[in-house]
């Protein structure tokens, strides 16, 4: 079941970070892409900059960076792991983040050891809540 936030849908079936990354955990692999909310607040993203597979990175780190004519901002993960695979599309589609942020637009998926650290990370309920006092 999906919330409701910001006049959009806030998959249930995934955690939220501060930063607006949303984490899909799908065994030991987690799927990391960019809200609907930050997206929109992007407006036309223009290109995407992700790390190649292979990458390692710990809790808190920088995987990347996102550009819209609006402004350019990094994007985080709430895992460590190594990356497995990243959406490639984007690098000729990037608008996909725009179009379908929960979806189509994912960002990467990193293979993590363990995927505890989401634990603290709010669920689509307190996400919403979040934007909404923004």
């Amino acid at each position: 079941m999906a919330q409701q936030g910001d006049a959009m849908t806030i998959p249930a079936d995934r955690r939220y970070s501060e930063t607006h990354e949303w984490f899909l955990v799908e065994g030991e692999v987690v799927t990391i892409g960019l809200t609907q909310h930050a997206a929109d607040e992007l407006t036309d993203i223009t290109f995407v900059e992700l790390p190649d597979e292979g990458a390692e990175f710990g809790v808190g780190d920088a995987i990347g960076e996102i550009e819209s004519v609006k402004a350019t901002s990094e994007l985080f993960t709430a895992v460590a792991g190594t990356v497995v695979e990243v959406n490639t599309a984007l690098a000729d589609h990037p608008e996909l983040v725009n179009d379908d942020a929960y979806d189509e637009g994912w960002l990467l998926r990193l293979k993590v050891d363990s995927a505890a650290s989401l634990g603290s990370l709010m669920k689509s309920k307190e996400y919403g809540n979040f934007i909404g006092s923004q």
